[in-house]
C-alpha cells in the first residue's frame, strides 16, 4: 500500500476487469492510492464492493470535475481512449490510459498533443515495461549472453469459447480483434529487443508485411506480422482471440536464445508471485532466471507514473512506453491493419460525425487564424491552406480537418490525383458529416497530371472531382501539370467553358507552369475576350529549389519569378512552402538519410539561408521552420502557403507562425 505522505490520488474510469488488476496494482503502490470512480452505472451494486471506499461518481465527466482526483486511469474499451484522454488532459489530470492508447498513431498523435499543451503527464498502460524482470531481460541482451540478435519471434493469442459478436473480442463498432487487443504486446516487445540489441530505448521497423483472417464481424480473430529493422533483426508476431497460442517471447542469437513464457505476465500472476525465463545455448545447456518474489504487477506502472508527476515529467521513462515509443508501436499496428484490410466501421464517415473530443464541430473561433483578401476570390481566405494527402483513413484525416476549421482555417487544397482520388473523397464525407456550409470554406480543387495532361480530360476529371468533393464547384482550379505540346489556347478554352458553367467559382490557372506558358494562357484570353488565368501554384520558399522534388516540378522563388508575380500581380498559392522539412533539423548539413531534401534543397545558398533562420528563430523565440514560413506569408507579393501537417503538433507549429510578422529588412536579410 502507499507509504508515501501525500500519495498521488487516483480516479479510475471505466470499471471493468482491468480497472480491478489496476486497483490490486495500486493498492500494492508506494506513490498512490484510489480516491474515485466514474460510471454511467453508479447504482451497480458490485462497484462499492469492488472498489471499496472510493467515491463513485455518476459519469466521467464528473469524475473529472473532482478536485480531489490528481490522476485518472481511463480503463474504457479502446474507442473511447483517445476522447476522454483529451478531456483529461483539459481538466487538469495527468492519465494513464489502456493499452492501446488510441485507435491509431493519428489518435495518440492528438492525444499528446492535448498533455503538451495541459503540462500533464500520459502514458499508455504496458504494465509489462515498468516491471524490474523486464530490465533484467534488457540488460541481458545488451550483454551478449545470447550474441548477437538475429530474430524475435513473439505471440499472444488466445481462444474465446465462442463466437460472441456483441462481445468486445468481436464487434466492430468496439474496435475488436485481436490486433488492437493484444497485438500491441508482442509488437512492443519485439521493437524493445530490437533496440536493446543496439544500443537504443526501442527500434522502429523499416518495414512491416501483415495479415490477418477477418470473421463475420470483419475484426481480426487471428493476424500475423513480420517486421524489419534497419540492424538486420527480422520478428515475427501474431495474435488471436480465436486460436489458442503457444505464447512464448522467443529471442534468437547468434550463441543461444532467450525464452519467456507469457512476458507480459513477466512476474507471473497479476499478483506478484514469481515467474522466470530460460537462457539456452546452442549446446543445450540452460539457466533460469528469475523466481524473485515481486510487487504486484500493475505496482510498478502505478509508481512509474507517480514518480513521473513528482519529477515533473510527462511521459514515462524507459523502459516504460513513452510517447515516440506508444506512436512508433501504433504505426506498426496501423499498418498491420492495412495490409489486412480492416477498417472499423467506426472509423468511416458514417459513424464518425464528431471530433476526437466526442463533440460536435465547433464554429470557427473569431480570433483564430488571421484572414486575408486574395486577388481573385470572392471571399477572404486563411493565410495558409491545409492539404492532407498524406492520411491513409478518413477518422485520421478528420483530426486535422476539424482541428484546422475550428482554429478558424477556411482553405483547403485537395487534388483529383491525391491517393487516386482518396483524399477529395475525404474532404468531401468530412464535410458532409460536420454539416459545414459550402460557402464556409475555399476550395482549391486540381487535375490533369501527368500523363493525362490534356484539355479533354480537365472536364471529365473535375467531374469525378466534384463527386468526390460532394460539391457543385470549387473556388480555385490549377492544371496540375502542364503540357507544352498542347495550345496553350486549348486549356484556356476547356477552363473558360468550366467557369462559365459555374463549376469553377473563382479562378483558374497552372502548377507547375513556367512564366512563358502563362504569358501565352494570359495573352491568349485578352485576345479572344475570355477570363486569363488568376492563379499559380509553384514552389516558392526561402529555400530555392535546386532540383525538381518529382518530374515537372517549378519553383517560383527566385528574383526572376518576383518580379513577374509582382508585375502580374497573380497570386502564387505555393506547394512544399517550408522546403519539405528542410528548416526542421537544425544540425541538418550533415545529415544525408533523406535522398528527397538533399537532391532538391541542398545548397551552398540555401545552408547560409537556413543559418539565418536558425539565428532569427532564437532572438525570436521560434523554430527555424516557423521563421521559414513567415518568410513566405511576409512577402510584399500575394503568396498563400499550403501546408501538410501530419499531427495536430505540426499544424499547430505551423499556425504559430502566422502570427510572426517580419519587417521588410528582415525578409531581406534572411535572403542575404
Amino acid at each position: 500500500m502507499a507509504t508515501e505522505t501525500n500519495p498521488i490520488r487516483w480516479g479510475i474510469i471505466g470499471a471493468g476487469g482491468i480497472a480491478k488488476a489496476f486497483l490490486l496494482g495500486l493498492n500494492g503502490s508506494r506513490t498512490g492510492k484510489l480516491v474515485a470512480i466514474g460510471s454511467r452505472n453508479p447504482a451497480k451494486p458490485s462497484l462499492k464492493a469492488d472498489f471499496p471506499g472510493a467515491r463513485i461518481h455518476d459519469g466521467y465527466e464528473a469524475l473529472l470535475a473532482d478536485p480531489e482526483v490528481d490522476a485518472v486511469y481511463i480503463a474504457t474499451p479502446h474507442p473511447g481512449h483517445a476522447e476522454w484522454a483529451i478531456k483529461a488532459a483539459e481538466a487538469g489530470k495527468h492519465a494513464l490510459v489502456e493499452k492501446p492508447i488510441g485507435l491509431s498513431a493519428f489518435e495518440a498523435e492528438a492525444m499528446y498533443d492535448a498533455a503538451r499543451k495541459a503540462g500533464t503527464f500520459m502514458g499508455e498502460a504496458f504494465m509489462y515495461r515498468l516491471h524490474p524482470q523486464t530490465q533484467q531481460l534488457i540488460d541481458l541482451v545488451k550483454s551478449g549472453a545470447i550474441g548477437e540478435v538475429r530474430m524475435i519471434k513473439s505471440s499472444f493469442g488466445f481462444a474465446m469459447p465462442k463466437f460472441m459478436p456483441e462481445h468486445r473480442l468481436y464487434a466492430n463498432d468496439l474496435g475488436g480483434g485481436g490486433i488492437l487487443d493484444v497485438g500491441g504486446y508482442p509488437a512492443s516487445m519485439v521493437r524493445l529487443i530490437a533496440g536493446a540489441a543496439t544500443g537504443k530505448p526501442f527500434a522502429d521497423p523499416v518495414k512491416v508485411l501483415g495479415v490477418a483472417h477477418l470473421g463475420l464481424e470483419g475484426t481480426d480473430e487471428w493476424a500475423s506480422a513480420v517486421l524489419k529493422f534497419d540492424s538486420g533483426i527480422i520478428a515475427e508476431i501474431s495474435c488471436s482471440v480465436s486460436v489458442q497460442q503457444e505464447n512464448v517471447l522467443r529471442i534468437l542469437g547468434t550463441t543461444g536464445r532467450i525464452e519467456v513464457k507469457d512476458f507480459w505476465f513477466v512476474s507471473g500472476p497479476r499478483d506478484g508471485q514469481p515467474g522466470t525465463f530460460e537462457i539456452i545455448m546452442r549446446d543445450g545447456s540452460k539457466q533460469t532466471v528469475g523466481g524473485d518474489k515481486r510487487a504486484p504487477l500493475y505496482s510498478f506502472e502505478a509508481d512509474a507514473v507517480g514518480d513521473a508527476i513528482r519529477a515533473g515529467r510527462q511521459e514515462f521513462a524507459a523502459p516504460g512506453m513513452s510517447w515516440a515509443d506508444s506512436l512508433g508501436n501504433l504505426r506498426v499496428l496501423d499498418k498491420w491493419r492495412a495490409d489486412a484490410g480492416l477498417e472499423f466501421n467506426l472509423e468511416k464517415p458514417q459513424k464518425k460525425a464528431v471530433t476526437i473530443r466526442g463533440d460536435k464541430l465547433k464554429a470557427p473561433k473569431r480570433d483564430g487564424i488571421e484572414k486575408r483578401e486574395i486577388r481573385g476570390l470572392s471571399q477572404p481566405t486563411s493565410l495558409v491552406a491545409m492539404g492532407f494527402e498524406y492520411f491513409p483513413t478518413f477518422k485520421g484525416a478528420s483530426i486535422l480537418l476539424d482541428a484546422f476549421y475550428e482554429r478558424g482555417g477556411n482553405l483547403f487544397d485537395t487534388a483529383h490525383g491525391y491517393r487516386s482520388g482518396q483524399s477529395e473523397g475525404f474532404f468531401g464525407n468530412w464535410h458532409k458529416s460536420r454539416g459545414v456550409k459550402r460557402d464556409s470554406f475555399v476550395l482549391i480543387g486540381k487535375g490533369i497530371h501527368t500523363p493525362l495532361n490534356y484539355p479533354d480530360q480537365i472536364g471529365k476529371q473535375l467531374t469525378q472531382s466534384l463527386e468526390r468533393l460532394k460539391t457543385d464547384y470549387v473556388d480555385v482550379y490549377f492544371m496540375h501539370r502542364d503540357n507544352e505540346e498542347v495550345p496553350v489556347g486549348e486549356f484556356v478554352d476547356a477552363l473558360n467553358a468550366e467557369l462559365k458553367a459555374g463549376r469553377i467559382k473563382d479562378i483558374y490557372g497552372g502548377s507547375n507552369w513556367s512564366r512563358k506558358r502563362m504569358d501565352q494562357a494570359i495573352n491568349y484570353a485578352n485576345k479572344h475576350g475570355l477570363v486569363s488565368p488568376g492563379g499559380l501554384s509553384n514552389n516558392f520558399a526561402l529555400a530555392e529549389m535546386v532540383k525538381p522534388v518529382w518530374a515537372g516540378c517549378v519553383a517560383a522563388s527566385d528574383d526572376e519569378w518576383k518580379a513577374w508575380l509582382k508585375r502580374k500581380k497573380i497570386p502564387d498559392f505555393s506547394w512544399s512552402s517550408q522546403a519539405r522539412g528542410f528548416f526542421t533539423d537544425a544540425a541538418g548539413r550533415d545529415k544525408f538519410d533523406n535522398p528527397e531534401i538533399v537532391n532538391s534543397w541542398y545548397s551552398p545558398k540555401n545552408f547560409k539561408r537556413r543559418d539565418r533562420a536558425i539565428k532569427l528563430a532564437q532572438e525570436l523565440g521560434k523554430t527555424p521552420i516557423q521563421i521559414a514560413l513567415a518568410y513566405v506569408l511576409n512577402q510584399p507579393l500575394e503568396v498563400v502557403p499550403l501546408i501538410g501537417p501530419r499531427s495536430i503538433a505540426e499544424l499547430e507549429n505551423s499556425l504559430e507562425a502566422t502570427a510572426i510578422k517580419l519587417s521588410k529588412e528582415q525578409v531581406k536579410w534572411l535572403e542575404g
